[in-house]
């Protein structure tokens, strides 16, 4: 068997379809090595057993007999959607999600759920009521979130795809601390159907592999319109892979948005790789152009009231009623829901639903919410007017590598700024892919992000093909798995 820990789905496709390989062998192979490994990383809540793995997926498609890990907040018919949370603990979902379904009838199968920051709150899963997620290249460090599960099992090799969600960077932060290739879609390409809401206007499911074209491959499985979301765009199914070369489009134009790169608090290691992933960009054909966004310092901002808003609405379902933790001991309805989300909730989740309340109430609603409704607004025309003038923009995913576990604890507002990069472009709908580009001297993975217009993720995938194919950092993986 010619398997490795960090074959691709492309190369595994063939040890398939040649025979070298049988989807049980494959699987097998998989789950030693979640056995083996996943002890010291964290990144799974649960794994399941190999003949309901198999007998969950059809045996035909793109993806037929490859294994990917999802996250916890994707339903997964008959299987457990606790969203890392201990007020889902028991829940087990009734349906597949949209995007779930569309993977078993391409035959992917289907391993684990897994960890994440509660409820998709968080940027280092640290914030999960069950485990901390470690970060292969490093175990004393975060692997980013809230996908931290997803992106280490793609980076230590444990499965060669996976699903994560993304409302403010939650796939293509870790993605950029793992060393791996992310992608946040168009919002609406994917359906949301099966995806446990955080801020229902911004979540958008993603994926995470080791190379571009594994991530075009499974996108290319699940975009498309579903009648089960009406958020989801009326736009038929297309293969993402096909356009996909070693060289650039002639006449490409590459926005580099010089006032990120030179942001306060931008780590220089990050700066100077990102420079360097440009400078290899204008070798291979690219017109590069420096542009500005003013309204990036105003990004932030709005996220954090919007995604907050909505995640108060959104949360309000979880009160021990309908499904989820209640307790059964409540002398009163009151005392019933005040009990159940107190103890079935943790704090950061808590603190958000909170802050949401009130930019929500009477007498502030107007000062918070609409005002951040206005920058959302303004975030959008911006893109839309520099995409004018470019075909893709480039962007730092993150201002620094990982970060050690606790090194925010005593400032929550330094962990959530990991989102200053990324919030934006949920905010303003379009799409934005993240891949390798370097390491610091403490060999700790460097990515930065491509960012298009609406509906762009094909010249997104030429243009990252492009770069990882004429560089190495996609060949590069933690030790000692």
């Amino acid at each position: 068997m010619n398997i490795t820990p960090f074959s691709s789905i492309k190369e595994i496709r063939h040890l398939l379809d040649s025979k070298q390989l049988s989807a049980r062998e494959l699987l097998d192979f998989t789950l030693k090595r979640f056995e083996a490994f996943d002890q010291g990383l964290g990144s799974t809540l649960e794994l399941f057993d190999v003949e309901s793995i198999l007998k969950a997926s059809q045996d035909a498609g793109p993806l037929a007999g490859i294994p990917g890990l999802i996250k916890d907040n994707i339903c997964q018919k008959d299987r457990i959607a606790s969203c890392a949370s201990k007020i889902l603990e028991h829940f087990s979902s009734t349906y597949d999600a949209t995007a779930i379904s569309r993977l078993k009838k391409s035959g992917a199968l289907l391993v684990g759920r897994a960890n994440m920051d509660e409820f998709a709150m968080g940027s280092s899963t640290e914030t999960s009521a069950y485990k901390k997620t470690h970060n292969p290249w490093d175990t004393s460090r975060v692997p980013g979130g809230s996908s931290g599960g997803s992106a280490v099992a793609v980076a230590a090799g444990l499965v060669p795809w996976s699903l994560g969600s993304d409302t403010g960077g939650s796939v293509r932060q870790p993605a950029s601390l793992c060393g791996i290739v992310g992608i946040k879609p168009t919002y609406g390409l994917v359906s949301r159907y099966g995806l446990v809401a955080y801020a229902s206007s911004l979540d958008q499911i993603g994926v995470f592999s080791r190379t571009v074209y594994d991530n075009a491959l499974v996108l290319s499985v699940m975009a498309g319109h579903d009648v089960n979301d009406a958020s989801s765009l009326a736009i038929a199914p297309q293969d993402y892979t096909v356009d996909l070369q070693s060289i650039l489009p002639k006449g490409l134009r590459i926005g580099v948005v010089h006032d990120a790169l030179n942001a306060p608090g931008m780590d220089a290691e990050i700066t100077a790789a990102i420079e360097q992933a440009v400078a290899q960009l204008q070798t291979l054909g690219a017109t590069i152009k420096h542009v500005s966004l003013p309204t990036l310092d105003y990004a932030a901002a709005a996220y954090f009231i919007l995604s907050r808003a909505e995640a108060a609405s959104n949360l309000s379902r979880f009160d021990g009623v309908r499904y989820g933790l209640r307790n059964k001991q409540a002398k009163s309805l009151v005392d019933m829901y005040s009990s159940t989300r107190h103890d079935g909730f943790g704090a950061e989740v808590k603190a958000r639903i909170i802050v949401g309340n009130y930019v929500l109430s009477t007498g502030h609603a107007s000062e918070f919410y609409q005002n951040a409704k206005k920058v959302q607004r303004l975030i959008r025309k911006e893109f839309i007017d520099t995409f004018k003038d470019v075909d893709v923009l480039v962007m730092p995913t993150n201002p620094a590598p990982a970060f050690k576990f606790g090194a925010y604890d005593a400032d929550k507002l330094q962990i959530d700024l990991q989102d200053y990069f990324t919030c934006s472009v949920n905010l303003a709908g379009i799409p934005a892919l993240s891949i390798p580009c370097g390491q610091t001297k403490d060999k700790l993975p460097i990515g930065f992000q491509l960012i298009g217009p609406h509906l762009s993720e094909s010249i997104l995938y030429r243009v990252a093909h492009a770069y990882e194919q004429n560089t190495t950092w996609h060949t590069l993986h933690p030790q000692g798995f």
